[in-house]
Order: structure tokens, then C-alpha cells, then sequence
């Protein structure tokens, strides 16, 4: 009489591949979201990069010393929010009742300035998988 069934040699191959399988997948869906948040983060950055050269120094000539949703009008206001949900400039957060020191993912530095106005600046982004994320002004002032 034949006896029906698996060995356990074949039961332990099919977990082990069920195993790898599912350890490549978790590995693959963290890489894609980590895509997704840099996205993210560069088209924030682009936004305001566009929103600073081509609103804001075409009407004022000269660059802001500090941005947000008011002196960008033109960017969207959930833009200067990172995915972590820290927004541009925002140094404390609250967790839990206890505040806690943050940093934004997006940094904007300004330079040459006198009494608010400035002559350039940088943008940056901090990003997960690659290097960070660099817009500088394109306004060259004569």
C-alpha cells in the first residue's frame, strides 16, 4: 500500500521559500514607500523653489528671509508639511503631553539679507534613499 502525503524535506522547502518570499516582499513594499515619502518631499521642495522664483521675486525682486503658506501664496499649504508631519520651521512637537525637539525635512536658508530682504537662497530636502535634495535661486540680481 502506498502511503499519500508530503515528507517533511518538502514541507520544510515550501516554508522556507514562503519565508524568503514573504521577507522580499516586506523588504521591496519598505523600499517603495520610502520612494513615495522622497517623492514627496521633492515636490514640496519644487513648489516652493517655483513659488519663490517665479511669484514672489517676480513681484518683489528679492527673496523672503523666512517662507510659509503666507509669504508663498502661491504653494499649496500642505506642502511645507513633510510626510513625518513636521512643518517647515517647526522646532517642538507634542507627543503624549511631553514636548519634544523635531526638525523638518525641508530646510530654507537664506542669505544676503538686509532688513528682510535677501539676495539667494537654498532649499533643501532631507531625503530617506538618496542624498539630500538641493533647489538654489536662478535670479541673478545686476
Amino acid at each position: 500500500m502506498k502511503q499519500r502525503g508530503f515528507t517533511v524535506i518538502e514541507i520544510l522547502v515550501v516554508i522556507s521559500f514562503l519565508v524568503f518570499a514573504g521577507g522580499l516582499f516586506f523588504v521591496q513594499k519598505n523600499n517603495l514607500q520610502i520612494a513615495h515619502r522622497d517623492s514627496q518631499r521633492k515636490t514640496a521642495i519644487n513648489a516652493m523653489y517655483y513659488g519663490l522664483e517665479e511669484a514672489f521675486f517676480k513681484q518683489n525682486n528679492y527673496y523672503p528671509e523666512t517662507i510659509d503658506e503666507k509669504s508663498l501664496t502661491t504653494v499649496e499649504k500642505s506642502l511645507f508639511t513633510d510626510p513625518r508631519g513636521v512643518k517647515l520651521g517647526q522646532t517642538t512637537m507634542e507627543n503624549n503631553g511631553e514636548k519634544i525637539s523635531v526638525q523638518s525635512d525641508y530646510r530654507y536658508e537664506p542669505t544676503d539679507c538686509k532688513d528682510g530682504r535677501c539676495q539667494s537662497y537654498k532649499l533643501l530636502g532631507q531625503l530617506e534613499g538618496e542624498a539630500e535634495y538641493i533647489k538654489e535661486n536662478r535670479q541673478q540680481k545686476d
